[in-house]
């Protein structure tokens, strides 16, 4: 399989959710996302209204989502500075919802928390990649957690931040639980043609373009575990953008060979869309 487009991006996501109007105040009230329509049965969202990022689904009669079982670990929200992160981390504080974490990953800088169904969400800013500690070979980075310096970062933002997250806030990556890491992790390399750029006790970190990570997956909660029902909150897809239609069509031939002897091929939509799951029953879909 060729390497996929450098260009790949996350265009949005689409999630569960038990409370359409519930989990719509959240992301609109507390993370920022702007409401760009909210209509019976389902809402999207995002920083840019005329390109959400996210798209909210009611689920019509919910049950618990299954703490062990594969799916979400968390949607990440890019920032476009340290500024804007501190923004929207007063944002959520204001609102009185808590953080659940924080970290310095020398890459970036995240904080952590979980929407109304217990769905995790990161917020955080990237540093500079010329920044980023990579091996001697320049191949891979150095992901680390260590402590985040919450007082420097606030310093950077307005005592009253703004309503609304920073223009050019999107979702830098997706981290998933999976049952199985190593089988995860050579679908999204060998098959879909991204990078391995980290790799952690029951863990890794995958990308394009020299990226950190689009996608994260781990075991930790989650392993041997079959995906949650369709009535539980939780992750229903990706829609990933690359560059234009010649990097569809490469992908395209690259699945349809891999895929020959492994299962269905990728299989194109009538929005002309590239769709296929991964290992775990997760939906993606690729335009160009």
């Amino acid at each position: 399989m060729a390497t996929i487009d450098p260009k790949l991006r996350i265009g949005s996501v689409h999630l569960g959710v038990s409370d359409l109007s519930r989990s719509a105040d959240f992301y609109a009230r507390v993370l920022g996302l702007a409401v760009a329509s909210l209509e019976a049965g389902e809402a999207r969202l995002g920083a840019d209204p005329e390109h959400p990022a996210l798209v909210l689904g009611e689920i019509a009669a919910p049950t618990p989502l299954p703490p062990s079982a594969s799916g979400l670990y968390h949607v990440a929200w890019l920032h476009p500075s340290r500024a804007a992160l501190a923004d929207s981390v007063r944002r959520v504080a204001s609102t009185g919802w808590p953080f659940e974490g924080a970290s310095d990953h020398g890459v970036s800088e995240a904080l952590y928390l979980s929407d109304p169904d217990g769905l995790g969400i990161e917020i955080y800013a990237d540093r500079p990649r010329e920044r980023w500690e990579r091996a001697p070979d320049g191949r891979g980075v150095n992901m680390v957690t260590l402590p985040l310096d919450l007082d420097d970062l606030l310093a950077q933002s307005a005592e009253e931040p703004p309503a609304s997250v920073a223009a050019g806030t999107a979702v830098g990556h997706v981290h998933l639980k999976v049952a199985d890491v190593p089988r995860a992790a050579a679908f999204y390399r060998d098959r879909l043609g991204l990078t391995e750029e980290a790799r952690l006790p029951s863990a890794a970190f995958l990308a394009a373009g020299g990226y950190h990570h689009h996608v994260g997956l781990n075991s930790w909660q989650s392993r041997g575990a079959a995906a949650a029902p369709d009535s539980a909150p939780g992750l229903r897809s990706i829609e990933f953008e690359l560059s234009g239609s010649d990097a569809l069509a490469a992908l395209e031939r690259g699945l349809s060979d891999e895929l020959a002897s492994a299962g269905p091929a990728a299989a194109r939509g009538e929005n002309g869309r590239l769709s296929v799951r991964d290992p775990d029953g997760l939906l993606l879909s690729f335009a160009g």
